[in-house]
């Protein structure tokens, strides 16, 4: 009907009707732009104790790794002159007065708002060049952590004891919480709005790396490694690591995330203990007393049933706790599920 309408218009009107929605087009373009799409905002975190000597190289390799985005140092209460310097290159300095990393990384989640977040430590030791591959590999697989798995450029750079101790923290927590990573103890990380506005810093020193882990392990949340070079300090810049001390410390954190993430198996496993010596102790009380009818260790048997209430306890402790927890992980995936995922849908 309409074909037959247009066939029987003189070719004067129609070339009008052609003019007229032409103009009306451009009207509707001018007057009602569409908007471009957003840029995605980058924050790149760099916490600093006392790194005068490298800080200024990392802020100028990832300002050129990463043109667009917001470089942040925060400070830690460094003697040197870390602040100055960071400043004098171009990053926003914030400072933290609590000491400790873990403190730090609360204080940036908290403050700084973006759509992404490089998180690297200030000592010039990763890699900036491989931040915009950790990102391609956050947007296109969609997922909301990616971890620098390092891989040693000199012998300098992974000292014997702490790889060492990166190997078994990693063994422990992949057999308590699963396998999932082969370096948990990375600095280098790239996270999506969802994770760190959904995560609740804990911990207090270097641990944080352990706790970031165990809260992505927990939720179940897409996360992956890629290899990045890991680079020796530059000369005047020392490390602030104590093997023994920290790495107790992040066994510790490890042992306490087990007992309040999974408190079943951690009160479970007291109570079978505890349980386990009850009976030892009851059984020669028990064959005592039906051979000769009499309880000649009376103490004894007041310990062995003293245990076991404490193993009853512990184990009903457990399944309190337990309810408990589901109820805090449902809570942690209501905040994480309220933030816009990374990326486009």
């Amino acid at each position: 009907m309409n074909a037959a309408q247009d066939q029987k218009r003189p070719p004067g009107v129609r070339g009008d009707l052609a003019s007229m929605a032409e103009a009306l087009a451009q009207f509707a373009q001018r007057e009602f732009p569409q908007a471009e799409p957003a840029q995605m905002r980058i924050a790149v975190l760099v916490p600093c104790f006392n790194e005068e000597a490298a800080v200024a190289t990392v802020i100028a390799d990832f300002r050129k790794a990463l043109p667009s985005a917001d470089i942040f140092v925060y400070d830690n209460n460094s003697s040197d002159r870390t602040v100055a310097v960071a400043r004098d290159a171009g990053a926003v300095v914030r400072s933290e007065r609590r000491q400790g990393k873990g403190h730090v990384v609360r204080r940036m989640f908290a403050d700084v708002d973006a759509d992404i977040y490089v998180l690297v430590d200030g000592d010039a030791t990763y890699d900036a060049a491989s931040a915009p591959r950790m990102i391609d590999a956050l947007l296109s697989d969609r997922l909301d952590m990616v971890v620098g798995l390092r891989v040693d450029q000199a012998a300098a750079a992974y000292r014997p004891g702490h790889r060492t101790g990166n190997r078994l923290l990693t063994g422990f927590l992949s057999s308590v919480f699963g396998q999932a990573f082969k370096d948990i103890l990375s600095g280098y990380r790239v996270f999506s709005r969802r994770f760190v506005k959904s995560f609740p810093v804990l911990s207090d020193g270097f641990e944080i790396e352990t706790e970031l882990s165990v809260h992505a392990l927990e939720l179940a949340l897409p996360v992956a490694e890629i290899e990045t070079p890991y680079y020796a300090r530059p000369e005047g810049s020392f490390s602030k690591l104590n093997t023994w001390r920290d790495g107790l410390r992040i066994l510790g954190t490890i042992l306490k995330l087990y007992r309040s993430e999974k408190p079943l198996r951690f009160f479970t496993a007291i109570g079978v203990f505890l349980t386990l010596i009850s009976v030892g102790l009851a059984i020669p009380i028990i064959i005592t007393f039906l051979e000769e009818g009499i309880v000649p260790r009376l103490p004894t048997a007041v310990l062995s049933m003293g245990l076991l209430i404490l193993a009853m306890l512990s184990i009903s402790s457990g399944l309190v706790l337990d309810t408990v927890t589901r109820g805090r992980r449902e809570m942690k995936l209501f905040a994480y599920l309220s933030q816009a995922p990374a990326g486009k849908n």
